[in-house]
């Protein structure tokens, strides 16, 4: 039986599997690059009033297993992290900015899709065991406790 979150006048189960890539797919998340986006997408994620269930970040994508309110869009949050993230990546990643010229960190678009068309388990055991899920530097990786 699924655990139900509530709000003043609402009880849901909405969960999201999203993925998003880097644009070109150039493998940059790493190191302190790495570091930040992962606190600026908990950041933004807690301040929506979104639920990160689980989640990697690779070195040219992100995955994350998210519950979110009904009404957030799912769009919307994946925005305003994609969004937030990449102005503070190029603002504070002076490399990042000149090797992306266009102003834009991210790929355009991104993946979602429910709980109900795969079940929790396999998303959950897919990012347990996605390859960078369990590397020694694991304390990049989108959860919060």
């Amino acid at each position: 039986m699924p655990e139900y979150s509530t709000s003043s006048h609402t009880v849901f189960y909405h969960r999201y599997h999203i993925v998003w890539i880097t644009k070109y797919r150039f493998k940059v998340l790493t190191g302190d690059l790495r570091l930040r986006v992962r606190e600026i997408v908990v950041h933004v994620a807690e301040e929506m009033g979104v639920r990160i269930l689980n989640g990697v970040l690779s070195s040219d994508h992100v995955h994350m297993f998210v519950e979110i309110p009904p009404h957030i869009a799912v769009s919307d949050f994946v925005r305003a992290v994609k969004g937030r993230s990449s102005r503070k990546i190029q603002q504070e990643f002076p490399a990042i900015r000149k090797r992306y010229w266009g102003c834009k960190f991210w790929g355009r678009g991104s993946f979602s899709s429910t709980a109900d068309n795969v079940t929790e388990d396999i998303i959950n055991h897919y990012i347990d065991n996605h390859a960078d899920a369990h590397k020694a530097d694991n304390y990049h990786n989108i959860t919060l406790d």
